[in-house]
């Protein structure tokens, strides 16, 4: 199957963390590593998060870089919970949003298409069917993909094999075991299934780590 070329993009503490435990996430990196994140955002096609990371940060995915193009905005969304008066719906008719979910119909949807976002259909088969997404993500030219966030949606893409890259921007500091992680669960019960990458890159950016990994075929 045709597909776009995957980004997961990572910024964590030093124990892979994205999140304390009550939500809260800004700023675990610095400056310079956010600056690297928009520059990121600008070289992709599209951007693609979960429904926690759109709803609970309600972030606009934009690049903030004058003279950037802003990347398709991709939301996997099973039960539609972003409203339509999340800053992503606000700006859809100056930079599209899709939705990947299963519910396109009611209040919420109507409001939503409204602001000119995009709904997509998508099968359900224990959650939403990333291999339909990415296809018609390719159909309709959407040639890389850079994977934001959260940890359910990063285990996913992990799970069918479909990250090519990972860009890892780590701060130094430890948030612990009750904070929430940057990977949801793989399911593993044998070393030999571990997903493996080769480091091709490290550097620093002020206080944080830059660590750039490409899949191993």
């Amino acid at each position: 199957m045709a597909r776009p070329q995957i980004t997961l993009k990572l910024a964590t503490s030093l124990d892979g963390k994205i999140a304390l435990a009550n939500g809260m996430s800004e700023w675990i990196t610095g400056e310079k590593a956010r600056e690297e994140g928009r520059k990121l955002r600008a070289s992709h096609d599209a951007i693609a998060v979960g429904a926690n990371t759109a709803v609970l940060d309600n972030p606009q995915l934009t690049t903030r870089i004058d003279g950037e193009n802003d990347p398709i905005r991709v939301i996997f969304d099973t039960y539609l919970r972003l409203s339509w008066r999340s800053n992503l719906a606000k700006t859809a008719k100056t930079t599209p949003v899709w939705i990947f979910t299963n519910v396109t119909t009611g209040d919420n949807a109507e409001a939503l298409e409204m602001q000119g976002v995009k709904l997509l259909k998508t099968p359900v088969n224990d959650g939403l069917d990333l291999n339909f997404a990415l296809d018609f993500l390719y159909d309709y030219s959407v040639t890389s993909l850079l994977v934001e966030g959260g940890g359910t949606l990063a285990a996913s893409f992990l799970r069918l094999d479909a990250v090519d890259v990972i860009e890892w921007f780590r701060a130094p500091i430890i948030l612990g075991g009750d904070s929430r992680g940057s990977i949801g669960d793989l399911g593993l019960e044998d070393m030999n299934l571990a997903k493996r990458f080769n480091r091709i890159e490290i550097r620093d950016l002020g206080d944080d780590i830059h660590e750039k990994y490409e899949r191993i075929a």
